[in-house]
């Protein structure tokens, strides 16, 4: 059977449902979609290897060429949940609209699978001198497991790794990281004609606040990065919840809140400077204070200016490397020893949103921008200048 065309790919792909979601009534498998990159890239002579993540979830790693080196173009194979009302057109449908490719998943990013097989379909029959990878991973909308997985068993990949996460065929070589965090106060309710009579979560948490606050202000003293459109790390409270009545004290307090630090801040460091702040409330309040990650972080991301695989891309597109807000799968990428670029032809902007779209216009400046890499980093002798 003849491999469908690029319109076609693309169709199948945002028709099979992957949404990946913390919600498990939403949450679904990806395999459809595992399954129909694995045939195609199956018949372009890709060697497919298939890796179970968790139950429903899989990771697709497709290799054509042998040996160390080489380059991977990696995307995750789900998409966001969806609210079908707020679509003027069908999500799970592939629409042309106004010069535009409308669907779910069409930008962010199982579109780009399709854009990859365009590239390589006319290169395949030429020798190979290094590898081509083709990666795509589960459930990075949500934990990013396949990411995850791929970096706890330690493999190695190629010596580049390019993700098409949308960024408007712009080079992006730094990102925050992003860390989704929570504290539950647990204090004693009682009548509140007596303070004695209890222990407030409610008050204790607001000297947690106010910790935070002025950790906030200290790492904003501390780091700053011009590169990022928002230069400072930030720290916002996303919600809270604690008591039940005005007249019980409260004895029970949560909060979440969202922290994004900047490359050259570590995690865990920063976990640590918080709990220090929380100990001694905990005292002074009489409570337990419970605090921790509620999903693990995304680090933040930093690729080297001066490194092969941006100067390779900054020469192809004509852009500088620049920065981004938006966390993805690159750190666990470069644990593996891979230079690492996020790299694509969506727009954020219309990413996570009803009438998700890919401007036609970029179809093919990608396909070409996809072959020239191939090139460089699988066809042509390694450039030991570019390679440093």
């Amino acid at each position: 059977m003849p491999l469908p065309s690029m319109k076609d790919q693309f169709a199948a792909l945002i028709a099979a449902p992957s949404v990946s979601c913390t919600q498990a009534n939403l949450d679904l498998s990806n395999r459809a979609v595992i399954d129909l990159l694995a045939a195609w890239l199956g018949d372009l002579g890709f060697a497919c290897d298939i890796q179970t993540v968790a139950p429903g979830k899989f990771n697709l790693l497709a290799t054509y060429g042998s040996g160390p080196g080489g380059l991977v173009l990696a995307g995750h194979s789900d998409t966001v949940p969806f609210d079908e009302a707020l679509w003027q057109t069908d999500p799970l449908k592939l629409s042309e609209v106004d010069g535009r490719w409308v669907g779910l998943g069409s930008c962010d990013m199982k579109g780009f699978f399709a854009l990859v097989i365009e590239a390589v379909r006319e290169l395949v029959g030429q020798p190979f001198r290094q590898p081509l990878l083709i990666l795509a991973t589960c459930d990075e909308e949500s934990s990013m497991a396949g990411a995850r997985a791929l970096a706890d068993a330690g493999r190695p990949l190629g010596r580049a790794a390019v993700i098409g996460e949308p960024t408007g065929l712009k080079p992006i070589r730094l990102h925050k990281g992003v860390m989704m965090e929570r504290i539950d106060i647990l204090g004693r309710s009682g009548h509140s004609s007596d303070p004695s009579l209890g222990n407030s979560a409610m008050e204790a948490m607001h000297g947690a606040m106010g910790e935070l606050m002025n950790l906030r202000a200290q790492w904003q003293r501390e780091y700053n990065n011009s590169q990022f459109s928002v230069p400072q790390p930030t720290l916002n409270f996303g919600c809270i919840h604690g008591g039940d009545n005005p007249n019980r004290i409260c004895g029970q307090c949560s909060l979440e809140f969202d922290l994004r630090p900047l490359p050259g801040m570590d995690p865990e460091v920063l976990r640590a400077a918080i709990r220090q702040k929380l100990s001694p409330l905990a005292e002074q309040h009489a409570v337990q204070i419970d605090y921790g990650p509620i999903f693990g972080e995304v680090p933040p991301f930093e690729q080297a200016a001066d490194a092969e695989l941006v100067r390779v891309a900054e020469r192809l597109t004509g852009h500088r490397a620049a920065a981004v807000a938006f966390g993805t799968e690159a750190p666990y990428f470069q644990r593996l020893g891979c230079e690492t670029l996020v790299l694509g032809p969506g727009d954020i902007a219309c990413a996570h949103q009803p009438g998700e779209y890919l401007e036609m216009s970029r179809l093919q400046p990608t396909v070409r921008l996809l072959r020239d890499l191939i090139e460089h980093y699988c066809l042509k002798p390694v450039d030991l200048n570019l390679a440093g």
